[in-house]
């Protein structure tokens, strides 16, 4: 048993297996980390210092970066379908190079014109460098055991925040928000660029070819009405997420908190989102594909109940911010795992791409329209019974997921 226990986890990890190439995976976690890091993670700490400089609004910076996330959400169905026939290294390679050219253009854009340009680029890089093209490069070098493989990547990705956030505060410190941005493109192209070159250099290996007709027909899935409801599902639920984290230090504000107060809260969130990644194999084996998906979104709708009419103590505040992240840190993982459960590996990136493009959008919306609805709904509060209401009817409509074949 030791033994067999052993090779599974070579298997999981790359080095039991010569055709998959053992850097990959510590690559992926490096690469994510700053990819999401620099190119995500840093406008928030730095659109402050930006709108102060500029003068430019911050409604129209934001824009600016939601922007590019919409953008994302368009190119990464055709960059799915790309590393389907040809592997990630030419992309994810490529997309290390857009991003760090988009921040070159980011900081020294002289006009709200040109920043627009710079994140319309960065949307590219998104695409071709954050989880989706990972999870693609992952399931087809990794499968069957990929997810052990996407939940240490996305450990390692849940840490971008946490890295990256208080360096580019330092540097904004120091530097001017123009200056910290020419840094950190040096800094991602550094890292990136050589790491999916050299690391992503292994023989993309053939689809897997499985009985069910999502080997022959991803058109056919694509159109199935499982596939469609899947696809609201998840993006109604991402729609509730994004807005929860955004919402969430305003609510407690709102409450009577501290600024220090609810970030603490948000941040130890953050952490629940990494605790809840580590047990999602060990529930994924212990129940079904369907119930699994409406559990996880039915969870996150009373998660974010809880905290639309907990007052406090700031104690059970802070416990509700950590169980919506540990739901948050699962449904990332529920998302990468989605089309191989239902309709195997053989069009992953293509599927994928489908099937992250309407939640990608979503999150890229929610922001503003939680903003645009807190006053109307009389408070943050009524915003998130809202946002658990939207969850709610994504929970049941994915009870409706599971395809009448399953390629499996």
């Amino acid at each position: 048993m030791s033994d067999l226990n052993t090779r599974t986890d070579e298997a999981a990890t790359g080095t039991g297996d010569r055709s998959r190439p053992r850097a990959a995976l510590p690559a992926l976690c490096v690469t994510q980390i700053t990819s999401w890091g620099i190119v995500y993670y840093a406008f928030p700490v730095l659109n402050p210092q930006i709108t102060a400089a500029t003068g430019w609004p911050t409604g129209a910076t934001t824009a600016a970066f939601s922007f590019a996330l919409a953008l994302s959400a368009l190119a990464g169905i055709a960059v799915g379908r790309v590393i389907d026939h040809r592997g990630p290294r030419a992309v994810m390679t490529g997309g290390s190079a857009a991003g760090a050219a988009s921040l070159v253009v980011v900081a020294t854009a002289p006009n709200l014109p040109a920043f627009f340009a710079g994140w319309a680029l960065a949307g590219f890089a998104m695409a071709a460098t954050f989880y989706q093209p990972a999870f693609v490069a992952l399931t087809r070098w990794w499968a069957p055991h990929h997810v052990k493989a996407l939940t240490i990547v996305t450990l390692a990705g849940g840490l971008a925040s946490t890295v990256f956030a208080p360096i580019t505060a330092a540097l904004a410190d120091d530097l001017s928000w123009r200056t910290t941005y020419l840094v950190l493109a040096a800094a991602l192209a550094i890292v990136t660029i050589p790491a999916h070159a050299f690391a992503l250099n292994a023989p993309w290996p053939a689809a897997p070819r499985v009985p069910g007709y999502a080997d022959d027909h991803p058109g056919e899935v694509a159109r199935s009405r499982p596939f469609l409801l899947l696809t609201a599902a998840l993006a109604l639920s991402a729609f509730t997420v994004f807005g929860v984290v955004v919402a969430l230090v305003p609510l407690m504000l709102e409450r009577g908190f501290t600024t220090s107060q609810a970030a603490w809260a948000l941040g130890l969130g953050g952490a629940g989102q990494t605790l809840g990644r580590t047990l999602y194999a060990t529930l994924a084996r212990r129940t079904g594909t369907t119930a699994r998906t409406v559990m996880f979104i039915a969870l996150g709708a009373a998660t974010t109940a809880a905290l639309a009419v907990i007052p406090g103590p700031y104690g059970l505040l802070v416990a509700a911010s950590v169980a919506a992240g540990v739901i948050r840190g699962n449904l990332t993982l529920l998302q990468a795992t989605a089309i191989t459960d239902r309709w195997g590996a053989t069009h992953y990136g293509r599927l994928s791409g489908l099937l992250a493009a309407p939640a990608t959008a979503a999150g890229a919306l929610a922001p503003f329209a939680g903003a645009a609805l807190a006053a109307p709904l009389g408070g943050y509060g009524h915003l998130f019974a809202l946002l658990s209401l939207v969850s709610v009817v994504a929970a049941v409509t994915a009870g409706w997921t599971s395809p009448s074949r399953i390629s499996r």
